[in-house]
């Protein structure tokens, strides 16, 4: 009859290939999910995964939606960008009695993995994987170095 509604088929392999890119930016901020857990930070193994997790969904759709237009392509990214950004903006906070700011790695953290996110998502695997590595080397390995230099010249900025 002409009421009849067709329902739309899934395409199982695009679905698969969906799900492994999305698996893939899950895994690739894992890293940086850690540090933030281990060190107790707002944003640990649940907020961070989803940043990168949902930042590849986001350019899927974009990537998908707008195939042959690189410019709408870069205005999904652009909006994603700023759309972490305030995500990341709510992890700084000020310390009114010891006149000190907060949250700044953890901000830049959820940044980059919004970019791994979008990386991954766009096959960009190499980039996805140095951003990951170089966050995870810089919240490791460089906080104890700036203590360390901290306490030798006598207290914090």
């Amino acid at each position: 009859m002409g009421g009849e509604v067709e329902l739309p088929t899934l395409d199982w392999g695009r679905v698969l290939g969906d799900l492994g890119l999305l698996t893939a930016a899950f895994v690739l901020a894992l890293p940086v999910a850690w540090d933030r857990y281990r060190t107790q930070k707002p944003a640990g193994l649940r907020t961070v995964p989803i940043v990168s997790v949902a930042s590849c969904a986001f350019v899927l759709l974009g990537v998908g939606a707008f195939e042959g237009s690189p410019g709408a392509q870069a205005r999904i990214i652009q909006g994603l960008m700023t759309g972490i950004g305030f995500i990341g903006g709510g992890a700084i906070l000020k310390d009114e009695n010891r006149g000190s700011v907060r949250g700044i790695a953890t901000a830049a953290s959820i940044w980059t993995v919004g970019a791994i996110g979008a990386a991954t998502a766009m096959r960009r695997f190499e980039l996805a994987l140095v951003l990951g590595l170089a966050n995870y080397a810089i919240l490791r390995w460089l906080r104890p170095t700036i203590e360390v230099v901290e306490e030798s010249a006598g207290g914090s900025e």
